[in-house]
């Protein structure tokens, strides 16, 4: 499970991640595959791998897509139980592993291995049908997949993947094998972590006003007319919002260059809500892990106006893209 550790003013604990896509090649004998979750994407029968550094730091690790083929199973007995195949996550194993009750479920479900030579899928029996994304049932697909890579590297499939039988998952490890063990020699011992950075933005308005000369004048000036300031304070709100997206870019610039020497590396998603100004995804070495941290503890204390939310382990979700996209035969 992730551990926790502290920052000044920040913290580092567990939070429901959303889970990346799933993946495989074209698979043109699968039968009845059938997934319960929103498709993640579609793309071409082609695999590519990108590793590049964008100017805000954003570097992807691996990004394959697969197109794949579905056809109708046979109708159930009357009166029997659909049931399917949950795969929580693709890891490498030539011998079958299990790993106790620990699945999805309101019991939770036992959690074992399904193997194509070695490669294997982490699965728990469930009922095919949609799955409801509760805070319950996304905690047991997240605790499977940090269960498992404690001792493993893992490529997490998307939350609600469902196989009708365990022939579709082997056919899905046999026809991305090449695809899969290309992400899994990538990701070798590697750990994402998730640091996000938040302002009081009152305050940094505030300082803003008193740094800044033309805001300065400004301000005084709306607050002595006595007429309409209309056009006055939509210039006033520009120079503000410029000087706060600049202020706001310097801080995630400089968190960026320091953490970039303990990472392989990062990924920036959009912030959520006016007090965040960082959402980032960093790629840590294992052996980097306490590094990292350090590091990370030494710049929420230069920073003391800011917030860090720091939280992880988490397996490499930033990281890691690989999408399915399953057709009806």
């Amino acid at each position: 499970m992730p551990r926790a550790a502290s920052a000044r003013k920040g913290e580092r604990s567990r939070t429901p991640v959303a889970v990346k896509a799933a993946a495989a090649r074209k698979a043109a004998k699968a039968r009845g595959t059938k997934p319960a979750g929103k498709p993640n994407g579609s793309g071409r029968a082609t695999a590519k791998t990108a590793q590049a550094r964008t100017a805000r730091g954003e570097r992807r690790i691996t990004e394959k897509t697969v197109q794949g083929h579905r056809t109708m199973a046979s109708p159930e007995p009357a009166g029997s139980p659909s049931r399917g195949k949950y795969v929580y996550c693709i890891i490498e194993a030539g011998d079958p592993l299990r790993f106790g009750p620990i699945g999805i479920g309101a019991e939770p479900s036992d959690v074992y291995t399904v193997h194509f030579k070695n490669l294997a899928a982490v699965v728990s029996d469930a009922p095919l049908e949609v799955l409801d994304s509760t805070r319950e049932n996304v905690l047991a697909h997240e605790r499977v997949n940090e269960t498992v890579m404690r001792e493993h590297t893992v490529i997490p499939m998307s939350f609600g993947t469902i196989f009708k039988t365990r022939d579709d998952i082997v056919e899905l490890l046999r026809s991305a094998a090449e695809a899969f063990g290309d992400v899994l020699t990538k990701m070798q011992n590697k750990l994402e972590f998730g640091l996000k950075v938040l302002w009081d933005r009152d305050q940094a308005v505030r300082e803003v006003e008193l740094d800044d000369d033309d805001i300065s004048r400004l301000k005084k000036e709306i607050s002595g007319q006595k007429g309409p300031t209309y056009f006055a304070r939509m210039q006033y709100g520009r120079l503000i919002d410029s000087a706060l997206q600049a202020r706001s870019e310097r801080y995630v610039a400089e968190v960026l260059e320091q953490l970039r020497e303990v990472s392989v590396a990062s990924r920036i998603n959009k912030p959520i809500g006016d007090k965040m100004i960082m959402n980032a995804a960093f790629l840590i070495s294992r052996d980097q892990e306490a590094a990292f941290d350090t590091k990370v503890k030494s710049i929420a204390a230069r920073f003391d106006k800011l917030t860090f939310k720091y939280t992880g382990p988490w397996p490499p979700y930033n990281f890691v893209n690989i999408r399915l996209k399953l057709e009806r035969a």
